[in-house]
């Protein structure tokens, strides 16, 4: 008899599927904010809410009505915090299979084109920065260059960084398979570099893609080094092939033998 008490304790076969799906859900959410800043104040969250409960079972009154407060005005400034990362998330629900393969066969044309124009720059040791915007728009920072529509090819992009060339000093935002803007200046990472080797180039390809889901290709005009970063890390050393496989889409990152990591902290 006193096990019927307890035969809530064992989930069915219902119970079993809501779990894995909400767990599947988690996983997906984790993996979406996985390198972001938003990462860490996810984590700062889950440290308040811990402490709430802990001032709720000490029975510290105004520390756990402090933190009622700032949760019940939290979930407004979430919004404002998470906007990028839930507008990508929205977007990648919203893509279709067609539109998908579309978008395949452009990446590919503009991986072409930029993995050759990296390979001319590095050769010449000439530096240069190329945002690929993906899910989260880059308009920001368009309006802080000069804009302009122009299909992508090595060409351009290698006159475009050529020295003393008006817009060589600043970024190239390159959308779907236009160049829609050159010389724009993106935000620098906000958290340390442990190596003080980097630059103003790889210091704002790190900044732009904490903030969003863009690959940013940069090459070094000290070392003539390609590096790409997404999600908050720098991967340096690559190969123009290497390039071409990622903003293709069929290497979302590379291994540590493939080439070194960088990642502000």
């Amino acid at each position: 008899m006193e096990l019927e008490h307890f035969r809530f304790l064992i989930p069915g076969a219902r119970d079993l599927i809501e779990i894995l799906i909400v767990a599947a859900v988690i996983y997906r959410l984790l993996l979406l904010l996985a390198g972001t800043r938003a990462l860490q104040i996810l984590v700062g969250l889950v440290v308040l809410t811990l402490a709430y409960f802990a001032a709720l079972a000490l029975k510290f009154n105004m520390i756990a009505t402090l933190l009622g407060a700032l949760f019940t005005y939290g979930a407004f400034a979430a919004i404002v915090v998470f906007q990028p990362e839930l507008r990508h998330a929205l977007a990648r629900l919203g893509r279709s299979r067609a539109v998908n393969f579309f978008a395949s066969t452009t990446e590919h044309e503009v991986a072409e084109e930029v993995a050759e124009a990296v390979e001319r720059l590095a050769r010449t040791g000439t530096g240069a920065i190329i945002a690929v915007e993906r899910d989260v728009a880059l308009g920001d920072f368009v309006e802080s260059g000069t804009e302009m529509r122009a299909a992508v090819s090595a060409d351009l992009l290698t006159t475009i960084f050529t020295p003393y060339s008006p817009l060589h000093d600043g970024a190239v935002v390159v959308r779907g398979n236009e160049i829609v803007a050159a010389g724009c200046v993106l935000p620098l990472t906000q958290f340390p570099v442990a190596d003080k080797s980097l630059g103003t180039r790889h210091r704002a390809a790190l900044g732009l893609s904490e903030e969003t889901d863009a690959i940013v290709v940069v090459v070094s005009e000290e070392t003539s080094t390609i590096s790409v970063a997404s999600r908050g890390l720098l991967q340096r050393g690559l190969t123009p092939a290497q390039v071409r496989e990622m903003l293709a889409g069929r290497r979302s990152s590379l291994t540590l033998a493939d080439a070194d990591e960088v990642r502000a902290s």
